[in-house]
């Protein structure tokens, strides 16, 4: 029953963050419109430890600011690639480390690693991950592993 109010709480913050209406009228039709998908969800028995991760909420929010801090540096690496004609490109496909234990962690590192410019995850097949990087030094970035070792902390590992 935790998880039907954690996923009402989060409904209902999400619908007056967006909404931008703050009159009585208005906060209950969207009190009422998250308890119906509240109801809906738990009587389709679709609210569980996996469907609200609660023990994940911290790590996701650690993971998030550090993915758009990787994502505004890279992007302004691929911008100077962009306006500098001296600096030449060496593109070229790697295969990083990826030690995540479950389907959606994979998914996670492979879409991480999509969102940073410069990078893109080709293939995600049998826990192996075909990469292109733009860059030599991007392609060495990524077989660092920080990205591994985040998404392998926020999916529960070390």
């Amino acid at each position: 029953m935790k998880h039907a109010f954690y996923l009402g709480v989060v409904l209902l913050g999400t619908w007056l963050l967006w909404s931008g209406h703050y009159t009585p009228l208005i906060i209950s039709f969207g009190v009422a419109s998250c308890a119906v998908v509240v109801w809906i969800t738990h009587r389709m028995d679709t609210i569980d430890d996996e469907s609200v991760p609660l023990e994940h909420v911290l790590a996701i929010a650690i993971y998030l600011p550090w993915l758009c801090w990787q994502v505004i540096l890279s992007s302004l690496a691929v911008a100077r690639i962009i306006l500098s004609p001296k600096i030449s490109i060496d593109p070229g496909f790697v295969n990083p480390k990826m030690s995540q234990k479950t389907d959606l962690g994979e998914v996670i590192h492979a879409n991480s690693i999509t969102l940073t410019p410069g990078t893109v995850s080709v293939e995600l097949h049998d826990h192996d991950i075909l990469t292109h990087a733009l860059t030599k030094k991007m392609a060495d970035e990524l077989m660092e592993g920080a990205i591994d070792r985040r998404v392998d902390r926020m999916e529960g590992g070390s």
